[in-house]
């Protein structure tokens, strides 16, 4: 017997009991908060305030500058915030967890989320047209409504809700804890990178880490949409396996009693009766017993019924026939 993880695999697991997470007060309550630190990013940059003088301050301390050694090494970390790669790889693992587990909610949650991200994501980005610090005109000018798209973070959005979806969708609390603990230090460490690169205005990274949590803390609303999604999918599954399907026909087991029109006698003929095999042709008299190929106990109704050709009695030289000449019989010449 095999104890390997490979054994494991061989077996179908059900699918995980635990339930989807649900809008409680804790969660309301962070949701409000950060829906407010959300807020309060947008009209701090809106009002070039004391955030936008930080920007500033950052853009011009030039990190790339000061520790180029890590340079090479976070010009592949970025990709990790990188929509196209992310979404490929969590969507392969929710899609393995989907085929074993028989369910379809994982590969749902993440396309709810993703989708979630690029509605409000890109509305904002595209409402405020802030340009990046690569682009920049004047100096201490927020660089709004100038065509812009990088305000909030996309990078930064996309590690928080492509890492966080994993935790949300862990089996364990134990998984989720060290999951949610994982993309928070990927997230973190994207939006890091894009201030290091120049790419993103500090508070584009702000504002970009709050627009991820609202959609992973705003998600179970969508839960009861993703269990109607589901079993829509699963019942057109089911309608296009028996589409075409012929019916099947009952079939007549071999042997089993089968009915036989006997014709029905006249009022002046007899009933139709089995011929005895008569002993002066060779019988005994008795009737001929069945082949023994042929099934036991066979009823009256299953034998094709057989008219009889004549009477069951021997031919009788004395005797003259029923219905025939009415002429004795001439003696044999030369007696």
């Amino acid at each position: 017997m095999r104890t390997d993880i490979f054994a494991r695999l061989d077996r179908e697991p059900e699918p995980p009991k635990i339930e989807p997470p649900r809008m409680s007060r804790h969660r309301i309550a962070l949701f409000g908060g950060t829906l407010a630190f959300y807020l309060a990013i947008v009209i701090a940059v809106l009002v070039s305030s004391w955030l936008v003088t930080l920007d500033w301050k950052v853009m011009l301390f030039r990190p790339y500058q000061q520790w180029p050694e890590i340079h090479a090494f976070l010009d592949y970390y970025i990709v990790l915030g990188q929509r196209g790669p992310t979404a490929t790889m969590v969507a392969c693992w929710l899609g393995w967890r989907s085929w074993r587990q028989h369910t379809l909610r994982p590969l749902l949650t993440l396309g709810a989320a993703l989708l979630l991200l690029n509605v409000t994501v890109g509305a904002v980005k595209i409402g405020l047209g802030r340009l990046g610090p690569h682009y920049a005109t004047q100096i201490g000018s927020a660089e709004l409504f100038a065509g812009g798209d990088i305000f909030p973070s996309g990078h930064t959005a996309n590690a928080v809700v492509t890492w966080g979806i994993l935790a949300y969708l862990a089996t364990t609390p134990r998984a989720r804890r060290y999951l949610s603990a994982m993309s928070a230090i990927v997230s973190l460490g994207v939006g890091l990178t894009t201030v290091y690169l120049g790419t993103h205005w500090l508070s584009d990274v702000l504002l970009g880490w709050a627009a991820g949590l609202l959609i992973m803390l705003g998600l179970p609303w969508a839960e009861p949409l993703i269990t109607r999604a589901e079993a829509w999918i699963f019942a057109q599954r089911e309608n296009l396996r028996g589409f075409g399907r012929p019916v099947p026909s009952v079939p007549v087991a071999a042997g089993g009693p089968r009915t036989v029109l006997l014709p029905q006698p006249d009022s002046g003929e007899a009933p139709a009766r089995e011929p005895v095999v008569s002993a002066a042709a060779g019988g005994t008299g008795t009737r001929p017993r069945a082949h023994a190929s042929h099934p036991a106990h066979v009823v009256r109704s299953e034998r094709t019924p057989v008219t009889p050709v004549g009477s069951r009695r021997p031919p009788h030289a004395d005797r003259t026939p029923r219905g025939g000449s009415t002429t004795p019989a001439r003696p044999v010449a030369g007696g």
